[in-house]
């Protein structure tokens, strides 16, 4: 019976797919989606991941200069043009996908240390958005059909308009948009049941 040879440039990449599979697969499906059910985010981080794995692979094999390096990160840039703004949670999401991607890619490391790495990583994912890690405060995305007057001046009237109309206490607000047009706003609410 033969042993497989993990020095062989095709066992290596097979077992760094895999690993770098796994865990995004674990991250994104296994805690991401169990707890905010964007079904869209996991999907894309997903894709994001795999493409960025087969470039990085690529790139780490090849000699390529710092300027390419910082060329791929302003690619990333582009994500935030996207029209719909995203949370805080789904971006740091999104970047855990792409730096399971990058740990797993880059050539040179070992493969034990690449586990470690990325176990490591899923723990610290898990342990922070663990649910009991912050259970107290919730939030919430709203749109209101009209734009109070003291949306923007007065904070504090707002945050007790908002706790009156949603029978909960907001401890915070965010403004995302203001559509004077239709006299709509978009409101990330963050409150205490």
């Amino acid at each position: 019976m033969e042993t497989i040879n993990w020095s062989d440039p095709i066992w290596e990449l097979t077992a760094r797919f895999a690993i770098n599979t796994v865990a995004n697969v674990l991250l994104m499906f296994g805690m991401f989606y169990r707890r905010y059910r964007d079904k869209e985010l996991a999907t894309t981080a997903s894709m994001f991941n795999i493409f960025a794995f087969a470039v990085l692979t690529i790139l780490s094999s090849v000699e390529f200069s710092i300027a390419a390096g910082f060329g791929l990160f302003a690619i990333l840039a582009l994500f935030s043009l996207r029209s719909e703004q995203i949370s805080k949670t789904e971006i740091s999401y999104f970047f855990g996908a792409i730096a399971l991607a990058v740990i797993c890619s880059v050539q040179g490391t070992g493969l034990l240390f690449v586990l470690v790495i990325v176990v490591f990583v899923l723990i610290g994912a898990w342990l922070l958005d663990h649910p009991r890690m912050l259970h107290s405060v919730s939030s919430a995305k709203l749109t209101l059909d009209n734009i109070e007057t003291h949306v923007l001046s007065d904070t504090e009237k707002m945050r007790a308009d908002l706790s009156e109309r949603l029978g909960v206490e907001v401890m915070t607000f965010q403004v995302i948009e203001l559509n004077y047009v239709n006299d709509l706003a978009r409101i990330n609410v963050f409150f205490r049941a």
